[in-house]
């Protein structure tokens, strides 16, 4: 590799927003051939700065550089003259198109004046192995998964002859196998000479990956240091103070069943599903992606059907499929895709925390809009959104500041059971233990809460009992004195569980990948 050289250079740059300052006097550099971590709670303005580099947003002052010039980056495609290339959460990919249509979309190379096909899904096909992605360029998109979809945007971004990879938590939804494999290129395109910015709130990602690591708080740049600092020290830099107990569990006496399955059987899905959930407890679900662990909450809140099977809420059975039904008893269920599911990303922060409450607060067709401001502002405090007001609209909100409205909206509703699916995903770590510290709170007053997640750690911390699947059934029960990642692991991949299993689980397939462990 040749010598490094300072590719990027950001010096003081300052942006805002009606009434939020995202950027403040904002240092940044990027040097050929190095990992530069961005790291920062949700809110701290790395997106801004990230945005900014990739010409979605100009800065109101401060200067940027290339290669030691003065520039600016009026637009996308100034940044692709620069060679900077960005990879969003969300992918910028034509789910119709074709691997090698989305790869040199409006660059498609040209033969006496007609797309040269061959052409375009040969170079394509080089950029495909480059990212060690084995699938034909004349797959259509919508075919792949989250995994592949993230190798055909590196590979767009290597068309382009990007010598700046701008990556946003890009393994905020993948599982240990594919975070290895992503990790393998990323290393490659080191080697390569390709900067790379990452973005991630996986602490342990960092001294895997990283070289440098600067630290946003509320939009400052707060210190840039090695990326081999100590976990403590870094989450002390985000969050300007330490946390000492990342799983702060506080384990209250468990009462009464509050939530009871049995039965519950979707051909295809899950089979001979049976728990209860008790009030002061948190029950985890664990498995091996594809378990059926969604598929199985989205059932019991009624979103999906299931064909055999009961659901009991407070001793009150609900009729299948019946959402309302299932608010009306007490449930609710915080989505793992909260955008998409969970949140009406272009209606305001009060609207979006008083969804479940509207029917209940509306008088002969009529909302008492006054009551659902003081409700909405009441739980915003409580769980303190950061916004510049409660008219301010989710889709501008951080990640951390968006899953508190989700939870928020079932808490004015005073859900009695709760059911989180990946409740942290995407979340930065100090608004991950603001997270645990309200589950803490609502399984203090009796409320129970069903949690699902793919962050082994997070689920045995915060976990009274692990319910294991694998391949659709309960393959075992673990309470949270015996439950290891080990232990999780043997019943999910079904081997012989550690106690007396509710199902016994089919063999799982091999090469089958798990969740995420630290």
């Amino acid at each position: 590799m040749s010598q490094s050289v300072e590719l990027l250079r950001v010096e003081g740059v300052r942006k805002t927003f009606p009434g939020v300052v995202a950027l403040d006097r904002v240092d940044f550099d990027l040097r050929s051939g190095e990992v530069h971590v961005l790291l920062g709670e949700n809110g701290a303005g790395k997106s801004t700065l990230i945005k900014m580099l990739s010409g979605a947003y100009r800065p109101d002052s401060g200067t940027l550089f290339a290669r030691g010039e003065e520039v600016r980056i009026n637009g996308a495609e100034d940044a692709e003259r620069l060679g900077i290339a960005t990879i969003y959460q969300e992918f910028n990919l034509v789910p119709d198109l074709t691997v090698a249509e989305n790869i040199f979309l409006g660059r498609q190379p040209r033969r006496f004046g007609m797309i040269d096909r061959r052409r375009m899904e040969a170079d394509a096909e080089v950029l495909l192995h480059r990212v060690g992605l084995h699938v034909s360029p004349r797959t259509r998109v919508r075919e792949l998964g989250i995994a592949r979809l993230q190798m055909v945007e590196i590979a767009k971004a290597l068309s382009l002859d990007a010598r700046v990879l701008i990556m946003d938590e890009p393994t905020a939804v993948l599982t240990s196998e594919e975070v290895d494999k992503l990790f393998r290129i990323v290393r490659q395109l080191r080697e390569d000479g390709v900067g790379i910015v990452f973005i991630t709130h996986h602490l342990d990602e960092i001294a895997a990956l990283g070289d440098r690591v600067t630290v946003l708080r509320d939009g400052r740049s707060i210190d840039q240091v090695p990326a081999s600092t100590p976990e403590a020290e870094l989450v002390q830099l985000m969050v300007g103070r330490s946390i000492d107990q990342q799983y702060p569990r506080e384990r209250p006496d468990a009462g009464e069943p509050l939530l009871s399955v049995r039965g519950l059987t979707r051909d295809g899905l899950f089979h001979d599903i049976s728990f209860d959930v008790h009030a002061g407890e948190v029950v985890g679900l664990a498995g091996l992606v594809g378990a059926g662990r969604t598929e199985v909450a989205r059932a019991v809140f009624g979103a999906d059907p299931y064909d055999t099977g009961t659901v009991d809420v407070r001793g009150e059975r609900l009729g299948k499929h019946d959402v309302t039904a299932a608010m009306a008893a007490g449930l609710g269920l915080v989505p793992e895709d909260r955008k998409g599911q969970g949140l009406v990303l272009d209606a305001s922060v009060q609207e979006n925390l008083g969804l479940v409450t509207l029917r209940s607060a509306s008088r002969s067709g009529l909302v008492d809009l006054k009551a659902q401001r003081t409700a909405a502002a009441r739980i915003a405090e409580q769980l303190g959104v950061r916004m510049a007001g409660l008219g301010q609209h989710v889709r501008t909100l951080s990640g951390g500041n968006q899953q508190k409205v989700v939870i928020g909206k079932w808490l004015l509703a005073d859900t009695r059971v709760l059911i989180l699916d990946e409740p942290t995903r995407g979340i930065d770590v100090g608004a991950k233990v603001e997270i645990y510290q309200l589950v803490n709170e609502l399984t203090a007053s009796g409320h129970a809460v069903l949690m699902i997640s793919s962050d082994l750690p997070e689920v045995l911390g915060m976990s009274d009992r692990v319910l294991v699947m694998a391949q659709g059934r309960i393959a075992g029960e673990l309470p949270a004195d015996e439950a290891t990642q080990d232990a999780v692991m043997a019943l999910a991949v079904g081997a012989a569980p550690t106690t007396t299993p509710t199902d016994d689980a089919d063999t799982a397939e091999t090469g089958k990948e798990g969740p995420r462990g630290h």
